[in-house]
């Protein structure tokens, strides 16, 4: 690590499943300028605080062109002080890749976002409603905030293992065929026995992701009407 560095650990919410990245500018001097989670503003805190209480390593994110390193931490420092925090348009990613390439971008829900468009569900569900409604605004909106991560977070372990199982689906499929043309049939029984076994898991795996997709649009859809009420 060092001066200019875009700088990232895997934290997780205290009482919720699910692990998300929280990224930041290394300033070099001890101290990191990021979107804290606690605030919603961009500040500059010691290293101790970016990290916040989190166990897990500090990873660096490289890119093959990007600002140098003073104009990288003088570009966070221009924006030291900016509340307009949003989980999916403007999260800390986005922040910290800004200051890095000048571009706002966030690899952690750039895929999340297509499907989400595609589906259309009416209303809130009534455990997520209740406990929105009966808070106070900034609880409210940071609940909000913390539901999508989570639910982000629960979505990217469980999608690589559904295409995991959508592959193995058509590898033992080819398996069979091959073992039928060489007059295996015992082979082609086995292989489609996995093929089976996987398609059940593709399809639970699947089930999941349309709930988790489902209850993201139904948050973002309703946040308007959510902050009416609030």
């Amino acid at each position: 690590m060092a001066r200019g560095d875009q700088i990232y650990v895997m934290q997780e919410f205290l009482s919720l499943e699910g692990v998300y990245e929280h990224h930041g500018i290394d300033c070099g001097d001890g101290t990191v300028i990021h979107q804290r989670k606690r605030t919603e503003t961009i500040e500059r805190t010691s290293f101790a605080t970016f990290m916040n209480h989190s166990k897990s390593k500090v990873y660096v994110r490289n890119y093959r062109t990007c600002f140098i390193p003073d104009a990288v931490v003088q570009r966070a420092e221009s924006r030291l002080g900016e509340k307009n925090y949003n989980l999916l348009f403007n999260n800390c990613e986005h922040f910290a890749t800004w200051c890095k390439t000048g571009i706002s971008e966030s690899r952690q829900v750039k895929n999340f976002i297509p499907i989400i468009a595609n589906l259309d569900t009416d209303s809130l569900s009534a455990p997520i409603f209740l406990a929105l409604k009966h808070s106070d605004r900034g609880d409210a909106m940071r609940s909000l905030n913390e539901a999508l991560a989570t639910i982000k977070g629960t979505w990217d372990n469980i999608q690589p293992e559904y295409k995991q199982a959508v592959q193995e689906i058509d590898a033992w499929q080819r398996v069979a065929q091959q073992a039928l043309k060489q007059g295996r049939e015992d082979l082609a029984r086995e292989a489609l026995k996995k093929k089976l076994f996987y398609k059940k898991r593709a399809t639970e795996d699947q089930a999941k992701l349309d709930k988790l997709a489902t209850m993201t649009e139904t948050l973002i859809r309703n946040q308007t009407a959510l902050q009416q009420i609030l």
